[in-house]
């Protein structure tokens, strides 16, 4: 079956948009391939940064024939009628229709529309134009004869881009090759603005700089090689990685891992070559967070590290072409910038040094952190307050947390966090470290902001535990003060993170935390309560993440006065075991069945069966079932009570399971609905009594399944 080959070949794509491209190139033709009536095996895209391409496997080399009957107007309509049918159907005539009968209906006319099928070079021909034209770059450009590069390899260079045409970088060319493996595969004819689809490509911008033919896939990517360029991005990220790895080893180094900086630098190059520079030893006095971030950021260069872990004066750099002189200038040139950046960071990092932190915090008197919450500095007096609050709860000093909280965002005002946003906290605890402050309070400078993602370790020491929890909790109570709530999936406070870093910490320290105390210093007894619904919600998605189930912590925190995330997280963790055994799922079973009765009862009664059941009725009239089981209740909540009281919810679901015997005898023995409407009355009271034992445990009309 023939292949199909594609490439769009542009000036430079920025390096963050071309994974993405690959893929909507991929989804685009192949859905209009699919729209128009072919068939493929299979596809794949490809990006560097001046091209994108695509080859799709198995296409078929036309699409079926269509036979389409259109059911018109009944015979002897009026004339608009009919006229209005043909135009739709495109018949010439009334007589071009046949007639069919429906014995309801009568006679009606019939459109027999058959559609020949279409040639797939047709087909990709009127899909591709359309593909370029409306294809969703996040950011593109409109560029026209004025502004067309000037290159003698390109006949049309002038004229390039005229039209309406739009690309994220000046289109230069296409190439579109169509046919079986067993054939010369054909050139697939069509204009987009004043660029035809051809046969030809063309290698690296400066070490293969001329036009290739090409005939399909498999001699597209060989001759692309040959011609320097590497199509395939995942094969440039393993060659950089390598050759990187293998570098740095030569030479007794090791690389420090970013895969993030790996897709942007083969992004970058259509050719990559590694080398390695130096810098002067006297830069690694500045802090190795500001290194890294100078050498990455600046001039997108790799940092190593030597056998003794810390950071050595040598960096990789990836260039996009094999020099002459082996890249000496390169380096050099590489070098020259690197230096200079170094140098300003050391100039802001001492003079960063040079102010006491206290008095870079106190210039956030003069910083907004939001219009309805005050300053920055408003907002740190805030969360040093809550600090100190929550420092026992932690086993923290409250003293040592204040200061820490007071301290945490004296940084933002530094000039090296101006220049490094990243560093805010990693610079206050350098500065803090520096200036004398205890190693607790400058680490929870740093750290107060953990955990900044799933895969960020949470805060351990307890001063910094106190400062993370109080400023993650002024933020939440202080939006939620303002009624600045996540919608759907806006977050522009990430208030979602700031949730979860709670969480995060209470249960992964063991904290035992109550919300509803903390939210009602600032928030009324509504907005506090749905706060707490935002935490449920952040607490299911975190546990779900683990394999619990959401309808277990739905049934805990049902239960009034549940805003203990530890202790919420153990029943849950109870729940689940209980549930995991036969008991307790029969007990479910049954406890079902005797709401479901409440309910309809409740109902058609108009009241609630609450209260205490009447035990000298039961005694003196009952079933031998209906004693046992209301012995059995009062003994298990005497035993359930006792477990709660002693926050051992194992315990507590586990003399829940004792009811189980009790309330099938009940069920098998005992009619509920009995003729005795005193007796009836009875009966349903204590089977809310059932009701009322096990929510005391957990709402259990909340649990699925």
């Amino acid at each position: 079956m023939p292949d199909l080959l594609i490439e769009l070949f542009s000036e430079e794509i920025p390096a963050r948009m071309q994974a993405r491209a690959a893929e909507d190139l991929k989804r685009l033709v192949t859905d209009g391939l699919v729209e128009a009536g072919l068939t493929y095996e299979g596809a794949k895209g490809f990006a560097t940064p001046r091209r994108l391409a695509l080859t799709v496997h198995g296409v078929t080399a036309r699409s079926a024939d269509v036979k389409e009957e259109r059911k018109g107007p009944r015979v002897g309509a009026p004339e608009k009628a009919l006229q209005g049918f043909l135009r739709s159907a495109g018949l010439a005539s009334i007589d071009d229709a046949k007639i069919e009968s429906d014995p309801k209906k009568g006679d009606f006319y019939v459109a027999v529309i058959e559609k020949p099928g279409r040639a797939a070079e047709e087909i990709v021909a009127e899909l591709l134009p359309q593909v370029i034209r409306n294809f969703p770059w996040p950011k593109s450009m409109r560029w026209g004869a004025a502004s067309a590069p000037k290159d003698s390899r390109f006949a049309d260079a002038d004229a390039l881009g005229t039209g309406s045409l739009r690309w994220v970088r000046p289109l230069r060319s296409i190439l579109c090759m169509f046919g079986p493996e067993t054939e010369d595969p054909e050139i697939v004819s069509f204009k987009v603005g004043d660029i035809e689809a051809g046969n030809v490509t063309y290698g690296h911008r400066f070490m293969a700089p001329d036009a290739i033919r090409v005939r399909r896939f498999d001699d597209y990517v060989p001759k692309l090689e040959a011609a320097k360029v590497v199509l395939d991005p995942e094969r440039r990220r393993n060659i950089i990685a390598t050759e990187a790895k293998n570098l740095a080893f030569a030479q007794g180094f090791e690389v420090v891992e970013d895969a993030g900086l790996i897709d942007e630098t083969a992004g970058l190059v259509e050719w990559p070559v590694v080398l390695m520079g130096r810098f002067d030893e006297a830069f690694l006095e500045i802090p190795e967070e500001v290194i890294r971030l100078t050498i990455r950021q600046n001039q997108k260069c790799f940092v190593l590290r030597g056998a003794d872990g810390a950071l050595t004066n040598r960096f990789l750099l990836v260039s996009n072409i094999e020099a002459r002189d082996g890249g000496k200038e390169i380096i050099a040139g590489n070098e020259r910038v690197i230096a200079a950046r170094l140098s300003d960071a050391r100039f802001f990092y001492e003079q960063d040094l040079a102010t006491p932190l206290g008095e870079w915090g106190a210039k956030l008197e003069a910083v907004t952190f939001h219009d309805k919450l005050g300053t920055q500095a408003e907002r740190v007096a805030r969360i040093a307050t809550l600090a100190g609050a929550l420092a026992p709860v932690v086993n923290a000093k409250a003293g040592e947390a204040e200061r820490a909280a007071k301290l945490a965002k004296a940084d933002l005002p530094t000039g090296m966090v101006g220049e490094f946003p990243e560093l805010q906290g990693v610079m206050g605890r350098y500065y803090a470290k520096a200036q004398g402050e205890a190693a607790n309070v400058a680490d929870a400078i740093r750290d107060h902001y953990k955990p900044q993602g799933p895969g960020d370790a949470v805060p351990t020491e307890p001063v910094a535990m106190a400062v993370a929890l109080a400023d993650k909790l002024d933020t939440l109570t202080g939006f939620w003060a303002i009624d600045e709530k996540p919608t759907g999936s806006k977050d522009p406070f990430a208030l979602r993170r700031a949730a979860l870093g709670v969480i995060r910490i209470v249960l992964e320290n063991g904290v035992r935390l109550p919300l509803l105390p903390l939210f009602s210093k600032r928030l009324d007894e509504t907005t506090s309560a749905d706060l707490l619904a935002f935490f449920a919600d952040r607490l299911k998605v975190h546990l779900r993440d683990q394999g619990a189930r959401h309808d277990l912590i739905d049934a805990v925190f049902a239960l009034p006065g549940q805003d203990d995330l530890l202790m919420i997280v153990r029943r849950v963790e109870a729940l689940a075991g209980l549930l995991a055994s036969d008991d307790g799922q029969n007990l479910l079973t049954s406890y079902r069945r005797a709401a479901n009765i409440l309910r309809a009862e409740e109902k058609k009664d108009g009241k609630s069966y609450t209260g205490e059941p009447d035990h000298a009725l039961i005694h003196e009239k009952g079933e031998a079932a209906e004693r046992e089981l209301l012995a059995v209740i009062e003994s298990v909540e005497v035993h359930v009570e006792k477990h709660l009281k002693l926050e051992d919810f194992s315990g507590a679901m586990g003399s829940l399971a004792e009811l189980r015997p009790a309330v099938d005898a009940f069920f098998d023995h005992v009619t509920v609905n009995a003729d005795d409407a005193q007796l009836r009355e009875n009966r349903l009271t204590l089977l809310n009594r059932i009701r009322e034992a096990m929510h005391g445990v957990a709402d259990f009309s909340k649990i699925g399944g």
